[in-house]
């Protein structure tokens, strides 16, 4: 049985809390600076449980990804700590 909720979107340019409450991270879209990086998303802030971690590659491009099925569920926030991205969005339900 799929979940169903309407999906919405953020985006974030630093580290920080993308989304401040409960969420499932459907797909997250980010471009890259030039140099390797990453995407870490974390539940429960800066020093919370990495639930997402990408690896980024040295270039200048739009990247994204779509998270199978219900999604990753996030239970207190979605905590975005970048590295070399220039911006990222997060989509979330």
């Amino acid at each position: 049985m799929a979940i169903n909720t309407d999906v919405k979107s953020v985006t974030v340019t630093e580290d920080g809390t993308a989304y401040g409450a409960r969420a499932r991270v459907r797909a997250v879209a980010f471009v890259t600076n030039g140099s390797a990086g990453s995407v870490v998303l974390k539940d429960g802030g800066s020093g919370g449980t990495t639930k997402i971690d990408l690896a980024t590659p040295a270039t200048t491009d739009f990247y994204h990804s779509l998270v199978p099925e219900d999604g990753v569920l996030f239970e207190t926030d979605v905590y975005a700590d970048l590295t070399n991205i220039t911006s990222l969005t997060v989509f979330y339900g």
